[in-house]
């Protein structure tokens, strides 16, 4: 059985989201990810729904949440909705980050750890979110 997940990591002005889904193998993978401006996520929950139905929406229990879920629970009502901890979400976005984008010129040259990727990395953020949730 496939379970698909939408995560959103809220901000005040953008929002990460990721959509991801756990095979009956048991693998993760990521279908979708976007930075959103705020005030486009419940049109970008939309475009996730089209690339495929899921079982619910996660989000980042950061300091600009609380609005959130009421947006959606008020905009989509039968949407499932669980709030989690991001605790270490944003280190660990930064060296998924490098993952997908790997360092070229000097900046292989320097540990990963040590550098800072060039552009948010939100939508890494709501990834680990839906991970969280998808492999526990």
């Amino acid at each position: 059985m496939m379970k698909s997940v939408l995560a959103i990591d809220p901000g005040s002005s953008k929002c990460g989201m990721a959509l991801a889904r756990r095979s009956a193998s048991g693998e993760l993978e990521l279908l979708w990810r976007s930075i959103t401006p705020r005030a486009a996520v419940l049109t970008r929950i939309n475009e996730a729904l089209a690339i495929e139905r899921f079982d619910m929406v996660v989000i980042g229990a950061g300091t600009s949440s609380r609005p959130l879920v009421e947006e959606i629970r008020e905009a989509c009502p039968g949407l499932g909705l669980l709030v989690i901890d991001e605790k270490d979400t944003s280190l660990q976005a930064r060296e998924r980050y490098w993952e997908h984008t790997p360092r070229s010129g000097w900046r292989r040259l320097l540990p990963a750890s040590l550098q800072v990727p060039p552009e948010p990395v939100d939508d890494f953020v709501a990834l680990i979110l839906a991970e969280r949730v998808l492999l526990s």
